[in-house]
């Protein structure tokens, strides 16, 4: 890994922390149940400190522990992230109560939670959620409905949930709750994905919840899933990162010490071009990741009107996860057919690397995010009249973006 802004101390962290995740989380990832919790590796993730750190340290942070958990491990990388998404908003926008209760122990890896914003039918334009919460007439909502592609479901231990309080309103009729396993009409199926992670969907009938549920205000629940988006989008593109650059090292490796055609692989120009052009391009993902999740820690992270860190953010996930994409194909087809091998190293990043591009915001989307902000900012900077492109609600306040946040590998 390469400095950028990094200090010393930063560098060194990213050193230790992958040779801990080599040490103790591959082992118990190692021993998971595909598509479920692993509850003895997010305990071993809050035993080491490393989810109280999501809470505690910034942007940059994230992207750093991300990045480096991937490299060696993409299992506990995934569920470090899961337990994050899941509870950052009550971090963020818990009441005292709720934050007592459940913040100790998510950080300490002794509840799971869960993001509950994709359905059946609102992935990319995810304000058209229809999860309907009906007033109950004593001050409560029932929530009806279903959530699909959902982290750490249904196994999770709580789950914040997007629901539509006021119909007709796109984006501003959405409130976010915190909602216990265990309240009654709640339900779920696990799923069977690419990536063998814990995914399902969560079911609801009639699902009582309170004020006392409530994260943040009524119909203001996007402002609560925008602003943990904006978060982890710039990670999301961190944990692209770091499986390019696993990918990458195995190319390098293979590829000098490869016999053909009289010599190494590495000698064939068209061999060497390729790993040239693979290592380019994480290099500036990397930088462009480190950028953005810079300018959320120095910005006005908490103003989803403030369209600098979105736009960043989006630039950073898109650019990073194609890269990704790139590279781990391309390290496999320099590997030839050992790569394809049940149990290699690429074929798991093979199957690792495709859903980033889709999940926190598909790649169009985020071509489009950027294109927006791009065209409101040239207009305010004072565009002629009869400029292109007519205004259009920003995707910074959440109206269309694609909060596929459910897996980030997850």
């Amino acid at each position: 890994m390469t400095a950028f802004s990094l200090d010393p101390e930063q560098i060194t962290w990213c050193a230790e922390l992958r040779a801990l995740a080599a040490e103790r989380l591959k082992p118990l990832a190692e021993k998971g149940e595909p598509g479920r919790v692993n509850r003895p590796l997010v305990a071993a993730l809050g035993e080491l400190g490393l989810l109280a750190r999501l809470f505690d340290a910034g942007a940059l942070d994230l992207c750093l522990m991300r990045e480096s958990l991937a490299q060696v491990c993409t299992e506990a990388e995934t569920a470090l992230a899961l337990q994050g998404l899941g509870t950052h908003p009550v971090a963020a926008f818990g009441s005292p109560a709720q934050r007592a209760r459940w913040l100790p122990e998510a950080t300490a890896g002794r509840a799971v939670a869960a993001f509950a914003l994709s359905e059946p039918g609102a992935g990319s334009d995810a304000a058209a959620l229809a999860l309907d919460a009906v007033p109950d007439g004593r001050g409560g909502w029932r929530l009806h409905g279903e959530k699909q592609w959902i982290s750490n479901a249904p196994e999770a231990d709580f789950a914040t949930v997007f629901a539509r309080t006021t119909r007709g309103a796109g984006a501003r009729g959405v409130t976010a709750f915190l909602v216990p396993a265990g309240r009654p009409g709640l339900g779920g199926e696990p799923l069977d994905m690419l990536a063998p992670h814990a995914l399902g969907t969560l079911t609801f009938d009639g699902v009582p919840v309170g004020p006392e549920d409530l994260l943040g205000e009524p119909d203001r629940g996007f402002r609560v899933a925008m602003h943990t988006l904006n978060l982890f989008r710039p990670s999301v593109g961190a944990f692209a990162v770091g499986m390019a650059q696993a990918a990458l090292d195995a190319a390098l490796a293979h590829t000098a010490a490869r016999p053909a055609f009289g010599g190494r692989l590495a000698d064939l120009q068209a061999v060497a071009h390729r790993i040239a052009e693979m290592a380019t391009r994480t290099e500036a993902a990397r930088l462009l990741v480190y950028a953005a999740a810079t300018a959320y820690d120095e910005g006005n992270s908490h103003d989803t009107a403030d369209t600098a860190v979105p736009r960043r953010a989006a630039m950073a996930k898109l650019f990073a996860t194609e890269t990704a994409q790139y590279v781990v194909d391309s390290a496999v087809q320099l590997h030839g057919a050992r790569a394809l091998q049940r149990g290699h190293l690429l074929e798991h990043l093979y199957r690792e690397v495709r859903a980033p591009r889709i999940y926190e915001g598909a790649t169009e989307v985020q071509r489009t995010i950027i294109a927006k902000e791009l065209y409101a900012s040239h207009r305010r900077e004072g565009a002629p009249e009869g400029a292109p492109y007519e205004e259009e609600p920003s995707p910074a306040d959440g109206r269309d973006t694609t909060p596929h946040a459910e897996e980030p590998t997850p």
